[in-house]
């Protein structure tokens, strides 16, 4: 008997994540092809802790996974993927280890897209010559390079550009819209750089100017958390303004904001829009904006045999990495039922988002709610415990191969629901 042959585009968090997931639940009775434009993942998350300490990122970052799923048994491809066609059940790919590959294509039974996003910084006018990030690795040493070589002590402007989330009737229904991707990053940012700032005596918290687009930064924390939050970062001396509607141009000495207003600002931290990959746009099962369409078992609706979890769904909202994580079991668990190793019902997605973040000096920040979906659940805490929670999961990400236990999640709801600052 021919054994079914699941894809898997994409091997970041959410690929290697829902990769190995999978395979834990169906084993032996399918064949898994993971397919990925580099063999290394970066472990975006803990890029400012690098640039802060003054650590190329690159050196602890890159997280080599081969071995893992050599050991499940499923096979990599390097290679970028060109298209999809979803009435033969197709997909075309390049190998891009050296320059100059055919277009090679693949026959698939399940497709799972897990390709995360392209960070549109280059739709920010003046981000190449005046902008600064911590997106990636080497960004992440422009800004390193920058802050322990040349900064001079002026303002730190910290801000998101607006985020367009796509929009489609076949959509889950109620899905909450969001004006940034995700903010966690620069409220992280915010708290660790005025750490950092007191720290090599180069400013203090005031130096800092944090912005949204949006009417509340961190929107998706729900109302409970921003009503402890925002008032905390004004007593802590941070300058916050809202509304700004997104950055129309970054220049040296500020930026422009397309509400009409401006920010001095020596360095520029900017997050950018998260758009669709291109090719993506153009397909028939992704929303307006190129987002894959899924119900909430990460299921297309139209083409019942294709998949997609993390940043690339278009109902993970926001791109955050705890509900890709929560995405792949749930994915895992359908695809277990499909091929009838799994009896009963899967439960479906349940949205809920944690985020754990560093604020210098070993001490972190951990929230946990659901409320941004009509929930109950809102747990806010700052202290030693979410810094160990932080850096814990990076230990448990590398020894696991990004298969974080199921009980992992919950046990960091647990530890991070009951610390005391």
């Amino acid at each position: 008997m021919i054994k079914p042959h699941i894809i898997i585009l994409g091997c970041n968090f959410a690929g290697l994540t829902t990769a190995r997931y999978i395979h834990a639940v169906v084993k032996g009775k399918a064949d898994i092809t993971i397919i990925d434009r580099k063999s290394l993942l970066t472990f975006v998350p803990n890029i400012p802790m690098q640039v802060l300490a003054n650590v190329n990122p690159a050196l602890d970052l890159h997280f080599n996974f081969m071995s893992f799923l050599e050991h499940d048994g499923s096979e990599f491809v390097q290679a970028e993927v060109t298209t999809i066609d979803p009435e033969t059940s197709t997909f075309f790919y390049q190998p891009n280890e050296r320059p100059g590959h055919p277009v090679r294509k693949i026959k698939y039974n399940y497709l799972v897209v897990a390709l995360g996003n392209r960070l549109a910084f280059d739709k920010i006018d003046g981000f190449n010559e005046n902008g600064h990030s911590v997106t990636d690795v080497f960004l992440g040493n422009r800004l390193r390079n920058y802050l322990h070589n040349e900064y001079k002590g002026g303002p730190i402007a910290i801000t998101s550009d607006v985020f367009h989330q796509g929009k489609s009737d076949k959509l889950p229904k109620n899905m909450p819209v969001a004006l940034t991707a995700c903010e966690g990053p620069p409220v992280e940012m915010a708290f660790s750089m005025a750490h950092w700032l007191e720290k090599n005596d180069k400013g203090k918290t005031s130096t800092i100017f944090l912005s949204t687009p949006a009417k509340v930064i961190a929107e998706d924390a729900g109302e409970t958390i921003l009503n402890q939050l925002v008032p905390m970062m004004g007593k802590m001396g941070y300058n916050y303004q809202a509304n700004t509607n997104g950055i129309k141009k970054v220049h040296k000495g500020g930026l422009e904001f397309n509400d009409g207003t401006t920010q001095e600002a020596e360095i520029a931290i900017l997050f950018p829009d998260w758009e669709a990959h291109q090719f993506l746009k153009e397909l028939p099962f992704t929303d307006d904006m190129g987002f894959v369409i899924t119900d909430l078992h990460m299921r297309n609706p139209d083409y019942q045999n294709i998949f997609a979890v993390g940043d690339a769904a278009s109902i993970t909202v926001p791109k955050i990495g705890s509900l890709g994580h929560m995405e792949a079991e749930v994915l895992a668990n359908t695809l277990g039922k499909e091929l009838g190793i799994i009896e009963g019902d899967v439960k479906p997605m349940e949205f809920e988002l944690l985020c754990m973040g560093d604020m210098g000096g070993i001490k972190g920040f951990y929230m946990r709610t659901n409320e941004w979906w009509g929930g109950k659940e809102s747990h806010l805490e700052m202290g030693f415990t979410p810094y160990a929670l932080k850096m814990g999961f990076k230990q448990m990400y590398y020894t696991l191969g990004g298969k974080v236990p199921h009980w992992g999640l919950a046990m960091s709801e647990i530890l991070g629901d009951h610390t005391f600052i």
